[in-house]
């Protein structure tokens, strides 16, 4: 069978190359046309052959079409080359699925997907395993952790599914150096540094996990060109054998699923398997009272109670995440004291979601590549006292294929009584559509300059790739 690999900018390469390795037939379509000339040579070196569609008219039998789950180009237009042909179609998720069959049997894994609360999740979940020494994919890197020490495996390294892949082989890199092998250091069994794997992924997840955890979907924007949608792409997560789903997107998006494991969470929902009781929401430590009821575990168990949880989580937005978090720990039936614990050690992460006291500012970043209205507005919702604090809106164009509703954002902000800074390219493009006074300050530490000077607490929202706000 011949396996075509469309799509070389997110992933294809990883997926193309791991596929030739195991023997398969591969062909490669660069659909963006965005292939670096040391991909080329790589997939030239594993004998990955570069066609164009049109050259689908020289093949006959099967082909097995890999493409990424936001592909514009319908399978129709791929048919037509060679309408003779036997095609299968495979998302990359489903691709990178096979390619990882039989690895992690042993294990605890977990995929994370959603709108919004993706890392944050990702790292509260870390906590909680850091025990089992995590091998984590998310926005922040591919990470090791050894002995609670994080190892970063790759700093620069997207949330698409091939690369869930590069992780693991990166991991056994570490675990089983080249010299060490030359050496005959190394037994013929694979070493393994981390018990557990925890992966982030942005359009849904391969199945791979023995949960997948579905955050939200606070926004249903649209991808591939608008013939889909981001609901659609994360209908994904329903591979996993446990699925672990927000009980307001389970409603609105997903009533026509049929899976045996489904654990639903929600702030107010008591119809759901997990939801509060009772709620105290700090800018230091939330407190938040859990009930939980029939809940479905990995090992075919039902379980029920109460538990208590303390955690940096400001806001309603943030304690969904956790609730999430917890429902996922059940599910793997990890034990309650142990989440508990997990929880409280976590305390926001640096560059995204965090408090900090700067001289006698208090600063609340929300750092965030994929930041939309929804979220902003969540975010200026937890701040109590607005008139203490001045509300910093900024950010970057073209980091994520979701981009922001300026219409929607500006009617919000008008509707503030607070003080308003806007900052970046973002903050440039919506001054002039502002009809309440704003001020504009071009480069963003100035604006935690200006909140120091004028003793004013700071809520900086910034759309952002974090390394960049990160190094200040």
């Amino acid at each position: 069978m011949n396996n075509l690999v469309i799509d070389l900018t997110h992933g294809g390469v990883k997926i193309a190359t791991s596929l030739s390795k195991k023997g398969e037939k591969v062909l490669a379509y660069d659909l963006y046309n965005t292939l670096k000339s040391k991909d080329s040579e790589m997939l030239q070196n594993y004998g990955v052959k570069l066609i164009q569609l049109d050259d689908l008219s020289n093949f006959k039998g099967d082909m097995n079409v890999i493409y990424p789950i936001h592909m514009p180009l319908p399978f129709s237009k791929i048919r037509k080359h060679n309408p003779h042909l036997n095609y299968t179609f495979k998302t990359h998720h489903e691709a990178v699925k096979d390619l990882l069959e039989g690895w992690g049997d042993d294990f605890v894994k977990v995929e994370i997907t959603g709108v919004k609360g993706k890392t944050t999740s990702t790292f509260m979940l870390k906590e909680i395993l850091i025990d089992e020494n995590p091998l984590i994919l998310s926005s922040l890197g591919a990470l090791l952790y050894d002995d609670k020490k994080e190892i970063i495996l790759k700093k620069d390294i997207s949330i698409t599914p091939a690369n869930i892949k590069e992780t693991v082989d990166l991991a056994y890199k570490i675990a089983n150096p080249i010299c060490e092998i030359a050496e005959g250091k190394v037994e013929s069994e694979n070493k393994r540094k981390y018990n557990s794997a925890i992966f982030e992924s942005s359009l849904g997840v391969s199945g791979i996990g023995d949960v997948g955890l579905l955050l939200n979907i606070v926004e249903n924007y649209p991808i591939a060109k608008n013939q889909s949608t981001a609901s659609e792409a994360k209908r994904q997560v329903f591979r996993c054998p446990c699925v672990c789903i927000q009980k307001e997107t389970m409603d609105e998006y997903y009533k026509d699923v049929r899976h045996d494991n489904i654990n639903t969470f929600s702030l107010t929902d008591t119809s759901s398997n997990l939801f509060i009781t009772n709620a105290n929401y700090s800018l230091d430590q939330t407190t938040l009272e859990i009930c939980f009821r029939d809940v479905k575990t990995i090992k075919g168990n039902n379980i029920s109670g109460e538990m208590k949880v303390k955690t940096f989580a400001p806001g309603p937005h943030h304690a969904s995440n956790v609730l999430g978090v917890v429902l996922t720990g059940l599910s793997l039936e990890i034990d309650e004291d142990k989440i508990i614990k997990g929880l409280e050690n976590y305390k926001g992460i640096p560059g995204r979601t965090n408090k900090k006291t700067i001289e006698n500012s208090t600063v609340i970043e929300e750092i965030n590549p994929g930041l939309n209205t929804e979220a902003i507005k969540e975010s200026i919702n937890m701040i109590g006292n607005l008139n203490d604090y001045y509300i910093s809106i900024g950010g970057d164009y073209g980091i994520t294929c979701e981009e922001i509703d300026e219409e929607k954002l500006t009617n919000f902000l008008n509707t503030l009584t607070a003080d308003i800074i806007l900052t970046g390219e973002l903050g440039f493009s919506i001054k002039s559509k502002l009809t309440k006074k704003a001020t504009y300050i071009e480069n963003y530490n100035d604006v935690y300059d200006m909140a120091i000077n004028n003793n004013k607490n700071l809520l900086f929202i910034y759309r952002s790739d974090y390394r960049k706000v990160s190094q200040r």
